[in-house]
């Protein structure tokens, strides 16, 4: 990966605040190389399940080691009761703690010359769990993950070998967002109900559609099987979507998740692919109601991008 961020390093800030805003985003550096980074994990994980052989860089790993330190404070924090069923507030509890020790978190992990960029990726990295105070999760918190992983490669604090680690190590352990919805009961944001794709995320679809293609034996129309899906799930992000979805939601799957069901009916794995990624720029990235929170820095940039390589290259 070329053109690295070297800072001057500086707290992310919010830039898109009205619609007409949303335009200078879909022009800016961030989104270009935002949408480039994704394009580029996809293409690393094409046919390739989560058992397969892959190195995990020391770097990489001791970021892992920071969401291992999340789950920790999870364990250290007694539910409340309360007579709500959603949003149970020790969820606030653990946003105070994250927010107070992700920074030192960061620091620690990076070497001298790249601790300063931490001011920048702390934004990120907090926001990639939820909003602590309206105590819920959706697909701007799963974006806000995503930002800190690329900020990472921008950085240069990881390579371009740490592509496929990064999907099925980091990002897969990242998903114990699940655990945290239910465990914390988070009510989802900006959910479309029966017409969206999911309550909560939307990437673990792509990036299992991706290592779907070309399977032998699996084809999309398969993953409406229990029996397939709770056989292959462990290897395949898109039906441990599946699984998750089947756990949590009653009735018939057409009707409690009408849009995956349609899914089911396309062709190939690769279709399904492609088409997530166009719906998951027209629902996700071009929304304004999701987008409003992000937050633009020196390495994630709002200034138009112009072409010229390093990620952004990869757009579709």
């Amino acid at each position: 990966m070329s053109h690295l961020s070297t800072g001057p390093f500086e707290v992310p800030t919010r830039k898109v605040r009205d619609v007409a805003d949303v335009e200078i985003w879909l022009k800016s550096k961030a989104y270009t190389e935002l949408l480039g980074f994704i394009t580029a994990l996809n293409k690393a994980i094409k046919g390739k399940p989560l058992s397969s052989n892959y190195e995990t860089s020391p770097n990489l790993a001791s970021v892992s080691d920071i969401l291992v330190k999340v789950r920790a404070e999870i364990d250290d924090i007694p539910l409340i009761e309360q007579q709500q069923r959603f949003g149970n507030k020790a969820f606030s509890t653990l946003g105070a703690r994250v927010e107070e020790k992700s920074l030192g978190w960061l620091q620690d992990v990076l070497p001298e010359g790249m601790k300063e960029a931490a001011i920048e990726l702390k934004p990120y990295f907090d926001g990639s769990f939820g909003h602590f105070v309206r105590i819920d999760y959706g697909t701007g918190h799963e974006i806000s993950f995503i930002a800190f992983c690329c900020c990472l490669f921008k950085i240069g604090f990881l390579s371009d070998s740490d592509y496929v680690a990064a999907v099925f190590k980091l990002f897969n352990e990242y998903i114990f967002m699940r655990f945290i919805q239910r465990h914390y009961m988070l009510e989802p944001a900006g959910s479309q109900g029966v017409w969206g794709l999911d309550d909560y995320q939307f990437l673990p679809f792509i990036f299992g559609a991706a290592q779907l293609i070309a399977h032998p034996t699996i084809a999309p129309r398969d993953f409406t099987e229990a029996r397939i899906v709770n056989e292959n799930y462990e290897n395949f992000m898109f039906l441990a979507c599946i699984k998750f979805i089947n756990e949590v939601k009653t009735g018939p799957f057409a009707e409690h998740s009408n849009q995956l069901w349609n899914i089911s009916a396309v062709q190939t794995w690769s279709k399904v692919n492609s088409g997530l990624i166009k719906m998951y720029k027209a629902e996700v990235l071009c929304k304004q109601p999701i987008i409003q929170h992000f937050v633009f820095g020196s390495i994630l940039s709002i200034e138009p991008f112009t072409a010229g390589g390093g990620i952004g290259a990869l757009r579709l």
